[in-house]
């Protein structure tokens, strides 16, 4: 895609989330979903599948357009780029780079299109940033697979049309061996997703328990070869975890225009709040941040596409942005005082919805491990 085409759709992005989707964030908060017909809107702008390839109806955006892309879609609730993340990433992503011809003309053009909801469903009670406690199983038998297994915080569970699910397929595998890939529609037999999960923030983005009671699967649902499966969720999270750096962007680009806002106009003693030095200090602090995550988002982006770093980057780029957005948003309640306590201010919300992403794709504490054993055993 050439840059005046990308400019006018990350324009087009840029006007629809701030003047159709950031009036109703307290909608989406309150009810815990997103509209339909926002869902229609954001299928309509191919939402659903920038980063899926053009050859089967996506965007084909690359990591470079993808991160701007998603600074942008970061200026309104997360919920509402969580709708479509997972086909653009994670799940997406396994297809594209590891799935079977039949599987890719079967799965992108839907997951493009929006037809159809992508969910990856790795994580469980005793494997989560790192997947070597898996316990799900999927026994080989004639022409297929029998799934059985518990997966947990699966996001879009409740509204997903097909599922890639990670179990091992060598019984007598541990740790990171004998973990494989697989293609699970939602509606065979077996498959249950429990009720969405109450959760602190980011309402109206839907995460269940995923339920395999002896599902069968055929041969052909495998992606890539049996015992690929730690390989291509770790190429997957690569690259969702430095998507995820710049969604933080963009809510931390939030937070700092609502503090700076009500700084300008809010007074005190007479006097506006941004007078006051020690608030100017926090707007401040919160800039630089800012501006280092932004700078280091886009960098890390186009060593991506040059296949010069595809793993130092992008967990540097979670680890920093994600705490960034951490503090960013604290200083933004700060600066609102009581009022940034408020159900209905949008501070209060950014907050909440903040915390998780330190914690999902891969914990603060996990990109630590990935920064300093790549730097202590450089491939």
């Amino acid at each position: 895609m050439d840059a005046e085409d990308f400019a006018a759709i990350e324009s087009a992005v840029r006007e629809f989330v701030r003047k159709e989707v950031v009036p109703r964030e307290a909608e989406i908060d309150e009810r815990d979903e997103i509209p339909a017909d926002l869902r229609e809107k954001a299928a309509g702008l191919g939402l659903f599948g920038w980063a899926l390839p053009a050859e089967y109806g996506g965007l084909g955006l690359t990591m470079a357009e993808d991160v701007r892309l998603a600074i942008q879609l970061g200026y309104t609730t997360p919920a509402f780029r969580s709708l479509f993340g997972t086909n653009n990433g994670i799940a997406g992503q396994a297809i594209v780079g590891y799935g079977s011809q039949a599987q890719r003309e079967r799965w992108l053009p839907a997951l493009a299109s929006g037809e159809a909801v992508a969910s990856f469903a790795l994580t469980e009670a005793e494997a989560g940033s790192d997947p070597s406690g898996l316990t799900s199983k999927a026994v080989p038998e004639s022409g297929g697979y029998v799934l059985t297994g518990t997966k947990r915080f699966i996001t879009n569970a409740p509204i997903a049309d097909v599922f890639v699910v990670f179990a091992r397929t060598d019984p007598a595998s541990t740790g990171r061996e004998g973990i494989s890939a697989l293609l699970v529609p939602a509606g065979l037999p077996g498959v249950t997703v429990g009720p969405h999960d109450p959760k602190m923030g980011q309402a109206g983005a839907w995460t269940a328990e995923v339920f395999l009671d002896e599902v069968r699967v055929p041969a052909d649902a495998l992606i890539g070869a049996e015992g690929d499966g730690f390989r291509i969720a770790m190429a997957s999270l690569a690259r969702g975890r430095l998507h995820i750096a710049a969604v933080c962007v963009g809510m931390a680009e939030r937070a700092l225009a609502e503090a700076v806002e009500h700084a300008r106009t809010t007074r005190q003693g007479g006097r506006v709040i941004g007078d006051f030095q020690l608030v100017q200090a926090l707007l401040a602090e919160s800039h630089a941040e800012l501006y280092a995550g932004r700078s280091m988002v886009l960098r890390a982006a186009e060593e991506y596409d040059a296949g010069t770093d595809r793993r130092l980057g992008p967990s540097s780029a979670k680890l920093f942005c994600t705490e960034m957005l951490g503090r960013v948003a604290d200083r933004a309640v700060q600066v609102h005082g009581g009022m940034g306590y408020m159900r209905g201010v949008a501070v209060e919300r950014i907050y909440r919805d903040a915390r998780l992403f330190r914690i999902y794709e891969g914990t603060s504490e996990i990109q630590k491990l990935v920064i300093a054993r790549t730097l202590l055993h450089p491939r």
